[in-house]
């Protein structure tokens, strides 16, 4: 399960860099609790403006479907990538949820109420439209990211 964005050719600063991978995060991880699915890996991919490309991925330590967990392995993956992006330019970002996995799910201790938020987020945005309720960091700035879907 992934989605990706072009950036364009001009430069881009690192909190507009930020904001599209929460984004994509954020809407992907809406996706992964809709099909009632976990993912153990998340993968960052990234074309430059020399049109060469390059996949980065981490596989987590127990399988999620948390927003917070996926954004900030994501927010790492593309922290390690900073040098070669500030040299070579980034015109495509994305994010693959990879090993998927359904059903129920170990849980861990403790229990933690980030989940509850995601699943209230999801809720509002089922009901009142994707527009309805959005992060701070996101206000003013593009919904173009919206693609037609499959089935699962």
């Amino acid at each position: 399960m992934g989605a990706q964005r072009a950036m364009g050719r001009r430069g881009i600063r690192p909190s507009e860099r930020d904001a599209t991978l929460l984004a994509l995060v954020d809407r992907l991880a809406g996706r992964l609790r809709a099909a009632h699915r976990v993912c153990a890996t998340v993968m960052l991919r990234m074309r430059f403006a020399d049109f060469s490309r390059a996949t980065r991925s981490q596989t987590l330590p127990r399988p999620t479907s948390r927003t917070p967990t996926i954004l900030s392995t994501a927010r790492g993956l593309l922290a390690a990538m900073t040098p070669t992006i500030d040299r070579r330019g980034l015109t495509l970002l994305g994010i693959t949820l990879a090993n998927l996995s359904e059903g129920p799910h170990q849980l861990t201790l403790p229990f933690d109420r980030s989940t509850a938020l995601d699943l209230t987020l999801d809720e509002i945005r089922d009901r009142y439209g994707a527009e309805s309720i959005t992060r701070a960091v996101l206000l003013g700035r593009s919904r173009d990211m919206a693609m037609p879907l499959l089935p699962d």
